[in-house]
């Protein structure tokens, strides 16, 4: 079983409210073209990925985007057993690391290393639609300078709204969570807000962590339109 110390630090911040600057970054990013060049390798991990999904029938797709060591693709496969979980991490140690998982390994998933910032731009090119979106607990970048780092302040998150699909965003920083929500509802129109988030069952080591060192856990939830 997946053991960890329940001694994680709050996030800390001089930030005490949403930045002041997301809605004009949101605005600018969505007004702009994102011309950054896809790696070559990042393409070649996405068409591994899309040679599993197609080998399994093409069924509904969830992403689990940063999904670290990959314990929530195996959670969210198991229980979905009639999609198939494409679980993204740049980091091979992460992805590689010797876990004695809980859940059996299922056959409805497939874990790749790739960018995110690559592969979510190589998915809306391929016209693929999103039935979940995860972001578990991503590097919350709480520094105020650091608004960019923060998938909602990045040049990428236009793009990644118009993936669709029922989406979802956890972390322990509130502040992270309402301006992941008042991004999407900037791109989108659609009331989005920021709530607490409870569990009994942690699917990622980083949720069972925040959990037990006494964290308060938020996200935020929105069903989007494939753009």
């Amino acid at each position: 079983m997946l053991v960890l110390n329940a001694n994680s630090r709050p996030v800390s911040s001089a930030q005490s409210t949403t930045h002041r600057h997301l809605h004009q970054q949101v605005a600018r990013h969505t007004h702009s073209v994102f011309l950054k060049p896809i790696n070559d390798v990042n393409k070649r991990a996405f068409d591994q990925s899309m040679a599993a999904w197609n080998q399994a029938g093409n069924a509904p797709l969830i992403l689990d985007a940063g999904c670290g060591v990959g314990l929530s693709s195996r959670y969210l496969a198991q229980q979905t057993p009639s999609h198939f979980v494409i679980g993204v991490d740049q980091s091979a140690d992460r992805l590689g690391r010797g876990v004695e998982w809980p859940y059996a390994v299922p056959l409805n998933m497939v874990l790749i290393r790739a960018d995110l910032v690559d592969y979510w731009r190589l998915l809306h090119q391929a016209g693929v639609a999103l039935a979940r979106h995860y972001v578990l607990y991503p590097n919350p970048w709480p520094k105020i300078g650091q608004l960019s780092r923060r998938w909602h302040g990045h040049a990428v998150f236009p793009t990644v709204a118009a993936l669709g699909g029922e989406f979802e965003c956890r972390s322990n920083w509130s502040i992270y969570i309402e301006e992941c929500a008042a991004a999407l509802t900037q791109l989108t129109t659609l009331p989005v807000v920021a709530e607490p988030y409870i569990t009994a069952a942690p699917i990622t080591p980083f949720e069972k962590k925040y959990q037990a060192s006494g964290h308060a856990l938020w996200r935020c939830r929105v069903r989007l339109e494939r753009r």
